[in-house]
């Protein structure tokens, strides 16, 4: 079972790969982190103070301890979250990038996004984007961009100021781009939803949508990844076959980071080529 885990694991693209490893490794770290370290010191002195030891065991469990906790407490959602004041202030630019790494509680929507992570983005690299790995990355990057302008933009408008205020995150809305943007390549593909009813790959965005509202989450992360995915389906796909042109070229420099990945069939070991005929040997 684990060795069949690790070659799914490397067998997946090097984008999806690499996404999937920070999400889970961000989103597990920040669950680590229940009580702030400060507390935690305070907890410490009493435990010493009620405690009969020698001076050097509670040196040593004391700073074992509080090292330790800190080190949990290195990666906490406040640390993550979007704050437009702080980035632009206090200089804390990666909040422009960690907020697309954190999926909040480890739940029933933290499984759901992380199997629409792994499927629907290697479904994208390995397809739709096979061999142009520099441009699936551009298209990430344009998603986090267009995302992360809308919920500026919408804090600044008086009347949804309120409600963009409350989208710290965008890890859902991301993922929520990537299958609106698969759905629009494929939108023939029939598909089921828990076995209930089926429908086409085109309609895929829109169920999802429906299921989020009945279990009860807010539908603005959604609806944000599909604004964002249409965006950018819109300027790669459809507006450079009525115009003949690309906006959406993806910079020298991204390509440069990644070699073409040929698409290569292997030949099976058992498969043997018909010889020439005679008269094309002569003729030779």
């Amino acid at each position: 079972m684990a060795q069949a885990v690790e070659e799914w694991y490397k067998q997946m693209p090097i984008i999806t790969r690499s996404y999937l490893t920070a999400a889970v490794v961000t989103t597990v770290g920040c669950s680590l982190e229940t009580i702030s370290p400060y507390d935690r010191f305070e907890s410490l002195l009493r435990e010493c103070r009620l405690i009969d030891m020698d001076v050097f065991r509670i040196m040593f469990f004391s700073c074992w301890k509080i090292e330790a906790w800190f080190l949990l407490s290195i990666i906490s959602p406040y640390n993550l979250y979007l704050n437009p004041t702080l980035v632009v202030k206090q200089y804390q630019f990666w909040r422009l990038v960690t907020n697309f790494l954190y999926f909040r509680n480890m739940d029933l929507d933290f499984l759901f996004h992380m199997f629409f992570l792994a499927r629907y983005c290697k479904l994208l690299e390995e397809n739709s984007f096979r061999g142009k790995t520099a441009d699936f990355l551009y298209m990430l990057l344009f998603g986090a961009t267009v995302l992360t302008g809308i919920v500026l933009i919408g804090g600044m408008i008086p009347y949804l100021s309120v409600s963009f205020s409350k989208i710290i995150f965008l890890s859902n809305s991301l993922t929520f781009m990537m299958v609106y943007v698969w759905s629009k390549q494929n939108p023939y593909i029939h598909m089921s939803f828990l076995g209930l009813f089926t429908f086409t790959a085109a309609y895929l965005p829109w169920v999802l949508l429906g299921f989020s509202v009945l279990v009860g989450a807010s539908p603005w992360g959604d609806l944000l990844g599909m604004i964002a995915g249409h965006a950018y389906y819109f300027l790669a796909f459809v507006y450079p076959r009525m115009t003949d042109r690309r906006p959406l070229k993806t910079p020298s420099f991204l390509k440069a980071l990644f070699a073409d990945e040929p698409v290569v069939v292997a030949r099976p070991e058992d498969v043997r080529f018909a010889h020439a005929p005679f008269d094309e040997i002569r003729q030779d």
